[in-house]
């Protein structure tokens, strides 16, 4: 399994969500910090049966020891980008990590289905527009995956937004306007995911203390 140092995947994210200035770009290695250090400090316990306790939502395991460097995989850079775009629909940090942590098994195999897919094909615009309906939305895969967080008005018994993965454009749209009043935030995976993979090959290794 191919894995990736702290600064690969800080450029490959910069470059990947178009952060083209110095203050741009340096918030978002701050965000990228926050993430981590919160995951982190967070009690994990393998045993548990709970996902939000049983791993991270960013590392595959505890620190290495003094002096060892932490090595990302493909799937915890794409996590980092995904709860970098929940931070900017305004999401709280704690709820980010906690939801990355509980639905981590599921997206993780999301994931992995979503980059053995041809990305030639799937952005190809000619197949695109083959697939396009009436009255629909552009779209901008043939295959696409919905990461849908949503909420109605919060109770005492349910005070949490849901969040569900979507396979399917129709079924995530009706769920989105099952209830009037109902606040939906919508991330499309399959475009994130490549354009991210691909930002990843071509970031290279930094030294450690090197600019």
């Amino acid at each position: 399994m191919i894995s990736y140092k702290r600064n690969q995947i800080e450029d490959a994210i910069v470059t990947a969500l178009g952060a083209n200035d110095a203050k741009s770009e340096a918030n978002l290695v701050t965000r990228v910090k926050r993430l981590l250090d919160t995951d982190r400090a967070s009690e994990v316990r393998p045993q548990s049966n709970r996902a939000e306790l049983a791993n991270y939502a960013f590392f595959s395991g505890d620190a290495p020891g003094k002096g060892g460097e932490i090595q990302f995989s493909e799937y915890e850079s794409f996590a980092l980008l995904i709860g970098l775009q929940m931070l900017n629909h305004k999401w709280p940090q704690k709820f980010v990590v906690e939801t990355l942590r509980r639905i981590r098994p599921t997206l993780e195999r999301q994931h992995k289905r979503i980059m053995r897919l041809d990305p030639a094909k799937l952005f190809d615009p000619d197949l695109i527009r083959l697939q396009a309906r009436p009255g629909s939305p552009a779209l901008p895969s043939t295959s696409l995956v919905f990461l849908l967080i949503w909420s109605d008005q919060r109770t005492a018994e349910d005070p949490a937004p849901t969040v569900e993965i979507f396979e399917d454009y129709g079924a995530a749209f009706k769920r989105g306007l099952e209830k009037p009043g109902r606040s939906t935030t919508w991330l499309e995976l399959t475009r994130s995911a490549h354009a991210l993979s691909e930002q990843l090959s071509k970031a290279l290794p930094r030294k450690r203390g090197r600019s």
